[in-house]
């Protein structure tokens, strides 16, 4: 890899004609690793550093990964200096994790709305460090038009996710306005329009001597699609079930992550992974535990509020978002039998119990125990292009995707759980979607349904 990024321009200007092209293009997948035979050194026999790293490898890519930088504020640096490098870190995390709680808190508070713009620009932030790497570790090659097209395509996809939310769960909003039921009438072919319009220009934008990367990058960039804005687009779709289950998972991954780290850095000696050389036993161990009991006691507490319960709607009467409805059975207190065991040892014979408690347990017990293989993923995903962090955004966290990369993954398993074992037929949403029928269907589905009632013995005549 490194022997073709070293080659200067002029040198490429000089290679073989077009009619053994091909040749090139297969020497240049060579260097560049992608045959298995290639890299073979650097797997067999890698493992010697204390990263995993090939040695050949570390040293000769070194200069295609920037050099680490002291992002931490003056003020925390001049505070914390007495103190060595691991309690440094130590309070650094510690305080930025604080800092991110709190303004977390605060856009809760604000309302569900507020958390929308929050997921985007997560997002759009996440998806831009993963580009830049791509970016950064072909870029001797000038590829025409990567980064432009990569952001193009964010721009289609998320129109096309937000367009179908957008129709979803504002039918009444949209019927009122012209304009947005054109759009919705006609979304999933406009949005399909504009994909085929950069589909196109991809196409046009392929050169000689370049083809195979330029492939490359456009797996790169739809790989990242799918991991950042489709799990993106799930979160939203959660968040408007009820702002429980935007909450509730989100914290049980910031506990797990603060927890293992805790217990990781006092009682931490046996090695978890050799992707993560600081992950300990002792640490995942300690997280699983305190995490599940964090999100029993979590979830006791959050399902008291309708404000947290009630899925998002749009009143129409009132032009604004409501969280105001009757709570679905499982945030409803309900008394439960113990086991006859449980019984011989508490002398109790039932417990009081909000439903979503027990649900906690199985959502607690995913993000300390398959959550954390998103990080896993991450960090394999680092050691690929040998960086440490996906960027310096967060001063001792690394980049956003670096805090992100379990939440997505979080994400996607509440949603198929919530669709698999919790959410029913939602009423209001049958209703917009009624609203937006022309009189006419209206009409015939209240005379199905009314007949449907009257055979029933529901309605009488």
């Amino acid at each position: 890899m490194t022997e073709l990024r070293r080659r200067a321009p002029a040198e490429t200007e000089r290679e073989a004609p077009a009619n053994v092209s091909d040749d090139k293009e297969t020497d240049t997948e060579e260097r560049l690793g992608f045959h298995d035979h290639a890299d073979g050194h650097a797997d067999g026999e890698g493992e010697r550093e204390g990263d995993g790293e090939a040695e050949g490898d570390s040293k000769a890519d070194a200069s295609e990964v920037p050099p680490a930088t002291d992002d931490t504020p003056e003020c925390l640096n001049k505070a914390l200096q007495g103190l060595s490098s691991r309690w440094k870190n130590w309070w650094i995390r510690g305080i930025l994790s604080l800092t991110m709680i709190t303004g977390f808190s605060l856009l809760i508070y604000m309302g569900p709305i507020m958390l929308i713009p929050l997921v985007m620009a997560i997002q759009i932030k996440c998806f831009q460090e993963i580009i830049i790497i791509g970016y950064r570790v072909y870029h001797s090659y000038d590829l025409p038009w990567f980064r432009t097209l990569s952001w193009y395509f964010l721009v289609c996809v998320n129109y096309f996710f937000y367009g179908e939310t957008l129709a979803d769960y504002f039918g009444v909003l949209v019927q009122r306005e012209e304009p947005l039921q054109f759009l919705v009438r006609y979304h999933r072919f406009i949005s399909f329009t504009l994909y085929l319009t950069g589909f196109c220009v991809f196409v046009l934008s392929l050169v000689k001597k370049h083809y195979r990367l330029q492939f490359y990058m456009f797996a790169w960039t739809h790989v990242t699609l799918l991991i950042v804005v489709t799990q993106s687009h799930l979160v939203i779709q959660n968040l408007f079930e009820g702002l429980i289950w935007f909450i509730f998972p989100v914290s049980t991954v910031i506990c797990n992550d603060i927890m293992a780290y805790v217990f990781g850095f006092f009682f931490g000696r046996t090695p978890l992974i050799q992707l993560s050389p600081k992950k300990t036993w002792e640490g995942f161990i300690g997280g699983f535990f305190s995490t599940v009991i964090f999100g029993f006691i979590f979830a006791y507490l959050l399902a008291q509020y309708q404000y947290f319960v009630c899925p998002v709607e749009f009143d129409s009467e009132t032009n604004r978002f409501a969280v105001d409805c009757q709570p679905s059975s499982v945030f409803v207190l309900q008394v439960y039998t113990l086991p006859a065991i449980v019984q011989n040892v508490t002398r109790w014979e039932t417990v009081t119990l909000y439903p979503f408690q027990i649900h906690s347990i199985s959502i607690s017990s995913f993000a300390s125990l398959i959550g954390p293989f998103g990080g896993f993923f991450a960090s394999g995903f680092k050691r690929a292009f040998k960086i440490k962090d996906f960027a310096d955004t967060i001063p001792g966290h690394g980049g956003i995707m670096d805090r992100f990369d379990c939440q997505y993954l979080m994400a996607t398993f509440v949603h198929v759980y919530l669709t698999s074992f919790i959410r029913g037929p939602n009423p209001s949403k049958v209703l917009q979607q009624l609203l937006v029928l022309h009189p006419e269907q209206q009409l015939s589905i209240f005379n199905a349904l009314r007949s449907h009632l009257r055979e029933k013995g529901v309605l009488t005549e």
